[in-house]
């Protein structure tokens, strides 16, 4: 038997098809936890927040950790040019209206498809999060 008609036993893998968090690496965890805390309206004191991560309330299985790394270091942020994540809307105008008049940065205007709408912001270590629909 040759080696393209060879085939693998299929070994069921320990590693689950699910997502379990999202970390999101910052370089001011203070600053970063404002950031998405108030774009989610979610309720912080910031005397709590303490490095290296934060863990923001988020609804479903999958989390959101801002993580600053160890204690006393500052990390250098290479951001992705794209989005790695995003979070969800029912509303895209109504979303892009509420981002805009927080006087975040908006990254790319509402594109629209025959299924589902989105738009992208960048938060303080300038990665793109996509804001979406659908």
């Amino acid at each position: 038997m040759n080696r393209k008609t060879k085939r693998r036993v299929k070994i069921p893998s320990p590693v689950f098809n699910k997502m379990n968090t999202v970390f999101i690496h910052v370089s001011n965890l203070k600053s970063s936890v404002k950031w998405y805390s108030e774009l989610l309206s979610q309720e912080y004191k910031m005397s709590e927040v303490k490095d290296p991560v934060y863990n923001l309330n988020i609804d479903g299985e999958t989390g959101l950790t801002l993580d600053a790394g160890p204690e006393g270091t500052e990390k250098q942020i290479a951001a992705s040019l794209h989005p790695i994540f995003n979070f969800h809307t029912e509303d895209i105008k109504e979303a892009y209206e509420f981002v805009k008049g927080m006087d975040y940065t908006i990254e790319s205007p509402i594109t629209s498809f025959d299924d589902f709408s989105f738009f992208t912001i960048k938060d303080p270590d300038g990665h793109v999060v996509m804001i979406c629909t659908g």
